[in-house]
């Protein structure tokens, strides 16, 4: 169990920070025009990676969740039905680690 949490956790890191490389290689007005993207997802395993902090973890995923939360409504509202499906997946990833790693295989 811990190995796959690992592995959600390096998956939802890798999809947050490809989108928070988007927003920071982009400009104002190239953003803009590409519509919203998603946040960072470094709390996710640099804190384990390092031995620092690891609550970190949960909390990060936690805060993934609520923001996946917003998405999902959001997208959802505007009709657009295939971002709220990866909106979903993320959230349930978020969740499922939020949920290891607060429970029976914190660090």
């Amino acid at each position: 169990m811990n190995i796959t949490l690992w592995v959600v956790a390096a998956l939802l890191a890798l999809v947050f920070l490809r989108a928070g490389t988007v927003k920071l290689t982009k400009s104002k007005e190239q953003f803009l025009a590409s519509g919203p993207t998603m946040a960072w997802g470094i709390g996710l395993v640099l804190p384990p990676a390092v031995d620092v902090a690891t609550i970190l973890v949960p909390l990060s995923a936690s805060g993934l969740a609520l923001v996946m939360i917003g998405a999902v409504i959001e997208h959802g509202r505007r009709k657009e039905f295939q971002s709220t499906v990866v909106n979903l997946v993320l959230l349930v990833l978020a969740a499922f680690v939020a949920w290891g790693r607060f429970g029976p295989h914190s660090f």
